[in-house]
């Protein structure tokens, strides 16, 4: 075991002998680039190449555009790059914009357990700051890891709890792991990073009210969840004081927002493993631009349309089995899901998803556009969609799915996902991220331009390149 978890030990009486807040300060300034294993540094540049990949993408859309017109309009001054836009913004509007881009298509990676987009928040928090501070690309990447290490284990010991309640992890867990990355690039004390936590415990959030309307505001929550990890670095490293007791406290995260459920936290999880075991090599990469609580069911009903060879006119019911835990984001309210009204309502909508899939054999981005959500075909099969909750769903270790389908000649087939495809125990290889990159790069640069990158990008940890230059290689 190593120094992290056994540094969390108790004393009489149950009381932790130091704080949380402190044990993750001492990993993530004390964390050594070349205590990382090789292939746990692989993959996080994988995941930040995946993530840069979705930005670029990202710039295609209104709703990046609308936003860039927001953040521009706060300061005229900023010289720190946006990816993929002509654009240049101070140092933290800077990374709330790539961040944004990164999340914005809902297409960037999870971790499955914590239930957190760790990608978008910790990539552009790192990469931006690092060029901002004079860093290399290295230091980037190990203040990466730092953020990642951090934030999923944050959303994981709340064992699914946040969405219950209406909050949304990626921007609660983030602001933490945002806070270490910055705090390690603007060379604080352990100290002073302990500081820094409890500081953001003031700034995190993210509701889930946008599952009713589709609003946007969820794509800017791993953003803003940067903005507050860089100002309470940025303050603690100028002596401001923050609460020491940020997650375990009375009015700590845990106890603040869950209430009379927080009693079923795990809280030994924020450092169980720390040091010893990498939770960047399980984070999960998305091979469908959707919520990742859809892929199972989706490729569920896919399968079974590609093995039985079936058509909707073929089907006289599909129904979908899914975690309970999940209910609430993607199944409900019912009628709605059943018919979208918005791009971002189908990301969120399993019923949309899965008879998608079963028409077209999968899902893309290019499924997701404003006159693709009203195919009647779709439609047509969504409403006689319906979902049932799953008692032997394995979630939150997997998000698993199953599709029965009913055909009109009297037969039931059924096919189960146990395992999301991407999840870590399921991989994605370095190849298939490789060419999702290339996918979607290639929306807006030519292929030697997104080739360029790629390779630019996949030497960042290799070598000693500035993450200024690499970050100006990524502007618009």
């Amino acid at each position: 075991m190593n120094q992290f978890s056994t540094d969390l030990g108790t004393e009489a009486g149950g009381a932790a002998s130091r704080p949380l807040s402190q044990v993750l300060a001492d990993f993530a300034i004390g964390l050594d680039h070349d205590t990382v294993p090789e292939a746990a540094r692989q993959r996080a540049v994988l995941l930040m190449l995946d993530a840069i990949g979705i930005a670029f993408a990202c710039t295609r859309y209104d709703f990046a555009h609308r936003m860039l017109s927001g953040m521009a309009s706060l300061d005229a001054g900023g010289d720190m790059p946006v990816i993929g836009m002509a654009a240049r913004l101070p140092w933290r509007d800077a990374l709330v914009m790539n961040a944004y881009l990164a999340h914005g298509l809902d297409f960037d990676d999870t971790h499955v357990e914590g239930v957190v987009h760790a990608t978008a928040a910790a990539m552009p928090t790192a990469l931006v700051t690092a060029a901002w501070r004079g860093r290399s690309g290295r230091d980037a990447v190990t203040a990466y890891i730092a953020s990642v290490e951090t934030a999923v284990r944050i959303g994981a010991a709340a064992k699914g709890g946040f969405h219950q309640v209406g909050y949304h992890p990626t921007g609660l867990a983030n602001a933490f792991g945002a806070t270490l990355a910055a705090a390690r690039l603007l060379d604080l004390t352990a100290e002073q990073a302990a500081h820094a936590q409890g500081i953001a415990l003031s700034t995190a959030g993210g509701s889930l009210e946008f599952l009713n309307d589709g609003a946007w505001t969820k794509r800017m929550h791993p953003g803003w969840a940067g903005m507050s990890g860089a100002t309470a670095a940025a303050l603690a490293k100028q002596g401001f004081q923050g609460p020491a007791l940020a997650y375990e406290g009375r009015f700590g995260l845990y106890n603040m927002l869950l209430q009379n459920a927080a009693a079923s936290c795990d809280l030994p999880r924020l450092t169980e493993g720390l040091g010893d075991v990498w939770e960047v090599a399980k984070v999960a990469v998305k091979p469908l631009p959707a919520c990742h609580f859809a892929h199972a069911s989706a490729d569920a009903a896919a399968i079974l349309a590609q093995q039985h060879g079936l058509t909707a006119d073929d089907v006289e019911s599909l129904e979908l089995a899914v975690p309970e835990g999940v209910v609430k984001v993607i199944c409900e309210p019912e009628a709605q899901k059943r018919r979208p009204a918005n791009p971002y309502e189908a990301q969120f909508s399993v019923h949309y998803l899965s008879a998608n899939a079963f028409l077209k054999g999968g899902v893309g981005l290019r499924d997701l556009e404003p006159d693709a959500i009203r195919d009647p075909a779709v439609l047509a099969l969504a409403d006689r969609t319906s979902y049932r909750i799953d008692p032997a769903s394995p979630f939150p270790k997997y998000f698993s799915g199953e599709a029965k389908i009913v055909t009109k000649d009297g037969r039931t087939l059924t096919h189960r996902e146990e395992m999301n495809r991407g999840c870590a125990d399921r991989p994605l290889s370095a190849e298939d991220i490789v060419s999702k990159f290339m996918s979607n790069a290639t929306m807006t640069l030519s292929p030697a331009r997104a080739a360029e990158v790629r390779d630019a990008v996949l030497m960042m940890d290799d070598a000693d390149l500035p993450a200024d230059d690499l970050l100006e290689l990524l502007a618009g």
